[in-house]
């Protein structure tokens, strides 16, 4: 028998194999879930829960419910169709049910006496003899023991191979008994009374008992939505964790060394001087905020947002430049070649007459022109170096590293923006940074998201800009799209023509664009027709970019590849097909890339019905705005921020329980509460960072 820990013990270093059942195997399995103490498990929260408090009469049972029952076993038997199932006839006097499993083994089978008694829940289904329940969730019990429903609602965890829900329940309510009694100490609170009582939070304890066993009378509306009391202390707390955590890391930085870069501003005056545009007000504002930044003994970590074609990369340039007037290394990092190869050719054309030496480099770079790239970083005589995530590779060792910017920050996780950081560490000493994306989020999700960055906002368009028209049409008027493609194409503008992502398939995207092809070449046999998409090997992308640039090509059919950096003023028509398969801030990227010229410009979205009410929400938020910010809030309502911020691919900002969009109220007070633990009792906020985002604290330390 396992020995109860005395009280003083502490659940977060009691490991998970003090509980009963938790043997070496499955503390593995535990591990895949983060669950590695007793502290773990009570934090590892319900997703959702179902009402399991009332045994509902077979005779009263309805398609698509989901309930308990509890009856006697009449027959089990294995039938061979089309599939091998395990089918186990159950009754209570009132009805008949047929349990169907098409995983099970011999054992399984022999379980289901005749006569025994059982207990199940899962979703009631018609089936061809009686109601079914395919796999439910089942309990073999002595028949005669009466029927005793569940005295709380019953939650629903993440769950993972060979962890299954009875295991997690199990182990929950062994964790929750060190909660009680003399064992209350046991789990730390590292949230000081006074904060508690200041922001009227119910204390931990009780938050954790109710999230994971809600009372029969709870609001289960409420626990739905994640707005009850409990559920928004432990969201106040975690979203306190991620907080701090950025906020950390922004610590350690603002304590390391940096290069100061401050020159003559020649190289960044000529620069200004030589572009056919002025700078906006914003972008000047921007570019002083960065030079004060630069010319710090102390690393600059500053996010610049603008939306589509506010000018961020001139600023990028102008950053640029003062880095390597002061002799030092710039590394650009885009998230695509393409994004890539577009920077490397604008800065190619800005910085043409200033004898300033750039290199390309990225994962599909080979042979002599990838030993070359890499030789020029190395010896320093590339003054700036542009490409993907290539560019943190071990191979790739920079000279002077002195500023390091990164492009769609978003598509990047913390681990890759901080290891391309650490190329340029000498000794105590690291670059400055600068990151820009242009999925503008509002200052309340910034503080939280990019609490380890300085913001800035690039607010307006360059002068003479016109607003895009957006149109909705279906696909049954396509051909009328076609002759309006042909239409402006004749006048002396450019199109394009986008096939959007089918079945997450790129191979499917790229075949789909290239019959698109030959279906309009066979339409409009008088236009230069050009193909842009993911699996083209670089030159060919670049040299089909180059042409429609130049004018020698009319219409480009493009995959979501050209989403960002394409920067063509004579293109005006933009035709995005299958729009509903995109979020809105996607849709808002592509859309930017027209309207970079002086005519007005237009974006079709050609969709095919019937559309979803989500999706019909979506593109008429297009069609009405064309603000970044109100964009991206709409977008994030509609998605989650999860898939908008890109932080559910990269793996960062996996909440529990606390939710961006839903939770932004509590923002506010998430700052004020950071600060207060760092001035006033900075030895709790480790510990707070460990108890949400276990292991990956580390990245602060990357």
């Amino acid at each position: 028998m396992k020995k109860v820990p005395e009280p003083s013990s502490q659940l977060d270093t009691l490991p998970v194999t003090a509980l009963k059942g938790v043997g070496p195997r499955v503390a593995t399995r535990l591990e895949r879930l983060g669950i590695r103490t007793v502290q773990d498990v009570l934090f590892h929260l319900p997703m959702r829960y179902e009402d399991r408090t009332r045994v509902v009469p077979m005779g009263a049972l309805r398609h698509g419910e989901h309930v308990v029952v509890q009856g006697e076993v009449d027959l089990a038997e294995v039938r061979f169709g089309r599939r091998r199932s395990l089918l186990v006839r159950i009754s209570d006097g009132t009805g008949a049910l047929t349990l169907r499993f098409f995983h099970f083994n011999a054992a399984q089978k022999a379980g289901f006496e005749r006569g025994r008694g059982i207990r199940c829940y899962g979703e009631v289904r018609t089936g061809a003899a009686t109601l079914e329940m395919i796999h439910p969730e089942y309990q073999l019990i002595d028949s005669q023991e009466s029927i005793v429903a569940e005295d709380h609602l019953t939650p629903v965890y993440p769950a993972t191979g060979g962890v299954h829900q009875l295991t997690l329940r199990a182990l929950t309510e062994q964790a929750l008994r060190y909660l009680d009694g003399d064992h209350t100490g046991c789990l730390a609170d590292w949230l000081p009374a006074e904060l508690v009582t200041e922001f009227k939070m119910t204390s931990l304890l009780a938050a954790l008992r109710y999230v994971h066993r809600p009372p029969t009378n709870a609001l289960v509306e409420s626990l739905s939505e994640g707005s009850h009391p409990a559920q928004q202390r432990l969201a106040f707390e975690e979203l306190l964790a991620h907080h701090l955590s950025l906020r950390r890391v922004r610590q350690r930085a603002s304590h390391a060394a940096a290069p100061i870069l401050k020159g003559s501003r020649k190289l960044v005056d000529t620069y200004i001087k030589s572009l056919p545009f002025v700078l906006t007000a914003a972008q000047q504002c921007v570019n002083s905020e960065i030079q004060h930044d630069l010319a710090r003994p102390h690393p600059m970590a500053r996010l610049v947002q603008g939306d589509v074609g506010s000018g961020k990369t001139v600023v990028a340039a102008c950053a640029a430049l003062t880095a390597v007037e002061a002799g030092y290394q710039v590394a650009l990092m885009a998230p695509t070649e393409l994004l890539a190869e577009q920077h490397y050719r604008s800065f190619s054309e800005w910085l043409a007459a200033l004898d300033v030496k750039l290199v390309w480099h990225a994962g599909k770079s080979k042979g002599k022109a990838r030993e070359a790239a890499l030789q020029a970083i190395g010896s320093g005589a590339a003054a700036i170096a542009i490409g993907t995530h290539a560019l943190f590779q071990e191979e790739v060792v920079f000279a002077k590293l002195g500023l390091v910017i990164i492009d769609e920050q978003h598509r990047f996780g913390v681990h890759q923006r901080l290891a391309l950081r650490d190329k340029g560490r000498e000794g105590k000493s690291r670059p400055h940074q600068l990151v820009m994306t242009a999925t503008p989020i509002p200052r309340t999700l910034a503080m939280t998201v990019y609490a380890d960055l300085d913001t800035s906002v690039i607010d307006e368009l360059p002068l003479g800009r016109e607003p895009v028209k957006t149109v909705v049409i279906p696909q049954d008027r396509r051909e009328e799209v076609i002759q309006s493609v042909n239409k402006a194409c004749l006048s002396g503008r450019q199109a394009y023509w986008v096939c959007t992502l089918i079945e997450e398939s790129e191979v499917l995207q790229c075949q789909a664009a290239e019959k698109t092809v030959e279906l309009l070449a066979g339409s409009l046999p008088g236009l230069r027709i050009g193909l842009v998409h993911g699996r083209q090997k670089s030159a060919q992308k670049e040299s089909m970019m180059a042409a429609f640039k130049a004018g020698d090509l009319d219409l480009l059919v493009a995959t979501t590849v050209i989403e960002v950096g394409v920067d063509v003023p004579n293109a005006s028509l933009m035709i995005i097909e299958n729009p509903e398969r995109l979020g809105l801030a996607q849709l808002h990227q592509l859309r930017g890339r027209v309207g970079r010229g002086r005519q007005q410009s237009s974006c079709v979205l050609l969709y095919q019905p019937p559309l979803s009410d989500n999706a019909r929400d979506r593109l008429a938020v297009l069609r009405e705005s064309s603000d970044g910010f109100e964009i991206a809030r709409r977008d994030m309502e509609l998605r989650g921020p999860g898939e908008v911020l890109g932080t559910r691919q990269t793996g960062e900002m996996q909440f529990h329980i606390a939710d961006l969009l839903r939770d932004e109220s509590l923002l506010g007070a998430v700052e004020k509460a950071a600060t207060r633990l760092l001035d006033s009792h900075p030895g709790n906020v480790d510990p707070l960072i460990r108890r949400w985002l276990g292991e990956s604290v580390n990245y602060g330390e990357v």
